[in-house]
């Protein structure tokens, strides 16, 4: 990408998640992704072929602007719609300006579904973390894919939120016409500064990716 995200540096297991789209979904498949920030993983999607829709509602992950960066510095960033432009990737890419979890039903039923890190977030606390599964899980299509990373805990405040989640707590949810492909955790480790934490800090992060039955009923 001519084009770097604010988050171009951390820790993913994105790869993995594009991994089961290639084995079970078609190369042009349709693809949300809740959280979309300034296309770190919208575009990869989007230059592999995929069609995308990306929500998001902060206005400077969309628009750009300026962010303050480690050493007490600032500088422009370039929001999603800009660097979709610049890529030549706008037309596969439909871009949704709304929260999820306050909008109306989305009609946007998807082969697969992806986030990254989203639902730790404090700003999306004030739902249970089981709705914000839920809508993700509707969005998807017979046959298709749910994936996710998150946070789990590592400070004791975390484990009181349960949006700080773990593999093993986030399989209740995938009950019935859902089939778990992949947990995977990470042990505790140290993250650079980057916008919006300029510091060092810690991290832990979990996985899951499941396949949605071929034969479920499609709840939109």
């Amino acid at each position: 990408m001519q084009t770097q995200s604010l988050w171009e540096h951390t820790l993913t297991f994105f790869p993995q998640f594009l991994a089961t789209l290639r084995e079970r979904v078609a190369p042009d498949a349709t693809v949300a992704v809740i959280g979309a920030s300034d296309g770190r993983l919208v575009l990869p999607l989007a230059a592999a072929g995929y069609r995308v829709v990306a929500i998001e509602r902060d206005a400077l992950a969309l628009h750009g602007g300026n962010v303050r960066l480690p050493g007490d510095s600032e500088a422009h960033a370039t929001g999603l719609i800009d660097r979709l432009k610049l890529e030549e990737l706008h037309a596969r890419v439909q871009v949704i300006e709304e929260d999820f979890l306050e909008g109306g039903p989305l009609d946007v039923p998807c082969e697969a579904v992806w986030t990254s890190c989203s639902w730790h977030y404090s700003a999306n606390h004030h739902r249970p973390l089981a709705e914000f599964v839920d809508r993700m899980q509707r969005l998807v299509r017979p046959g298709g894919v749910f994936g996710a990373e998150f946070m789990m805990p590592v400070e004791r405040r975390h484990h009181l939120v349960e949006h700080y989640t773990s593999p093993e707590r986030l399989r209740h949810h995938f009950p019935g016409d859902w089939d778990v492909l992949l947990t995977l955790r990470t042990n505790e480790f140290t993250e650079r500064p980057h916008v919006g934490q300029l510091h060092d800090h810690t991290h832990r992060m979990g996985l899951l990716l499941a396949a949605r039955s071929s034969a479920s009923t499609h709840r939109l």
